[in-house]
């Protein structure tokens, strides 16, 4: 691929979540389509492999560990980006937890423990990302799926509030991806059924490289299988 054929040559991402699964993955995809790409996760030496890999292939990358959890963190994760590489086009939010547990059996556990998840998803940044938890309901995954719904209408919100400025604002809500997340689910679905975080990346390069008379505000993403 030449530089003129790179959609997002001369453009800066941010990916939150990059050091591995699908933002590793997204980061690059992006990277491959010309963008320079800083790399936002708390995985310092996932981060540092990401970037190298993204430098041998003759592209440019930043490793900021950043915790997203933290709004000063995440603010200066942005601000080392431009001082970096001047601006700022593209941001993904890949960042994300996931406990699934009854929510009847166990709710005292839900209301101590996934709470904090509900800050993550909607406090620091917006999400790129969601999942089809917010629209299938799952035994287990009542704090999961409230934090997805959550990520949804925010954005949704976010996205008529900024529209205005021109910029554009799209949810990719994702069914089961074969990521490390499901490591520690014990007795988990069959994951080679699941998408694989390439397929989520070409989505997201979609998104982000469409003309900027046009945007895909919403889009579903499933294995051709079935799960979820």
């Amino acid at each position: 691929m030449t530089a003129a054929e790179r959609a997002l040559e001369g453009q800066v991402a941010l990916v939150t979540g990059a050091g591995r699964g699908i933002g590793r993955a997204i980061a690059l995809a992006l990277a491959a389509q010309g963008a320079a790409v800083a790399l936002a996760a708390r995985t310092r030496q996932q981060l540092a492999e990401v970037a190298a890999e993204i430098r041998e292939r003759g592209g440019r990358a930043l490793a900021v560990p950043t915790d997203v959890t933290q709004n000063a963190a995440v603010e200066a994760a942005v601000e080392q980006t431009v001082a970096e590489f001047g601006r700022l086009d593209v941001l993904v939010t890949a960042a994300a937890v996931a406990d699934f547990r009854p929510a009847q059996r166990e709710g005292h556990k839900i209301r101590r423990e996934e709470t904090p998840h509900l800050e993550l998803d909607l406090e620091p940044i917006p999400d790129l990302l969601a999942s089809v938890a917010a629209q299938r309901f799952i035994p287990g995954s009542a704090a999961y799926a409230a934090t997805k719904a959550g990520v949804v209408v925010w954005s949704r919100v976010l996205r008529e509030e900024v529209r205005a400025e021109g910029v554009r604002v799209g949810v990719l809500v994702l069914g089961a991806v074969d990521t490390p997340l499901w490591d520690a689910v014990p007795q988990g679905p069959d994951r080679s059924r699941m998408l694989r975080p390439e397929d989520v990346a070409r989505a997201a390069v979609l998104m982000v490289t469409l003309p900027p008379g046009a945007a895909l505000e919403d889009l579903t993403l499933l294995p051709a299988g079935g799960i979820l």
